[in-house]
């Protein structure tokens, strides 16, 4: 077989580390898509915020069926954004931010961050005075 990705380590996990297959350029158009939609990107704000949740847990106050949280997980797995590890009879999800740090690495840094900055500041801005 031959291998055209590598195997990187994600973070140190309850069981060790945890490590995902990365495809350089491949991935990338997964991984935008997984973060276009505001349902999955809370989901990563809820991992990011408390990592290692079950199924349960990430459902607890949302609005969203389980089998719609479940399909939102499934595809943030395959884009590599969500890690999950069986402990028992439960399924723990991690938030892998490394394909994110790739497109940041590839695409964002080649600008200068100060003007990315001021672009951001002046969306979130505008967003505030949208919503009020």
């Amino acid at each position: 077989m031959t291998c055209t990705g590598w195997l990187a380590p994600v973070d140190m996990q309850p069981k060790g580390c945890l490590y995902y297959w990365r495809e350089m350029d491949s991935d990338h158009e997964s991984v935008f898509h997984a973060l276009a939609n505001p349902s999955r990107r809370h989901l990563l704000d809820r991992l990011r915020a408390d990592n290692g949740q079950t199924l349960g847990e990430l459902c607890d106050g949302l609005e969203m069926t389980r089998q719609a949280v479940t399909k939102h997980l499934a595809l943030l797995e395959r884009a590599n954004l969500v890690v999950t590890i069986r402990r028992g009879r439960e399924k723990l999800h991690y938030l892998n931010p490394a394909p994110i740090i790739d497109i940041h690495n590839r695409w964002i840094s080649q600008y200068e961050s100060h003007r990315v900055r001021a672009l951001s500041d002046l969306k979130r801005a505008l967003e505030e005075v949208h919503h009020e």
